[in-house]
């Protein structure tokens, strides 16, 4: 049985990738968030009870530090990637206009053409 990549992903006598944070004893006395770029730091005990805020791309997101995220990334706890939805596929399958051009609200459009069905 093979380990998986996730264990392969650095050497052991390396030791874990870790940002040299400076202000990491002021964060723990005053509790303001440490602002970061550095998604791929692993999480060590250290950082149990400070507040960071991790850069995804677009906006810094909070990460609060529990002991169950230690051995874990920065960037595992913020996200990148933006929920899709379907709701406005709905309303160009109908061969309505897009929401925001034209009549007004997709879902108000969507509504009118759902009620009309139903009669």
């Amino acid at each position: 049985m093979r380990p998986s990549p996730a264990l392969l992903s650095r050497a052991t006598w390396k030791g874990p990738y870790i940002t040299a944070f400076p202000s990491l004893q002021q964060a723990l006395r005053d509790n303001t968030p440490i602002f970061t770029k550095s998604r791929a730091c692993t999480i060590v005990p250290n950082f149990v009870g400070l507040r960071f805020m991790v850069y995804n791309g677009k906006d810094y997101l909070p990460v609060n530090i529990s002991e169950e995220m230690v051995g874990h990334k920065l960037g595992e706890f913020s996200i990148t990637r933006k929920r899709f939805s379907y709701r406005c596929v709905a309303c160009w399958c109908m061969g309505l206009e897009r929401p925001g051009r034209g009549t007004g609200s997709g879902i108000w459009v969507l509504r009118m053409v759902l009620e009309a069905h139903a009669t």
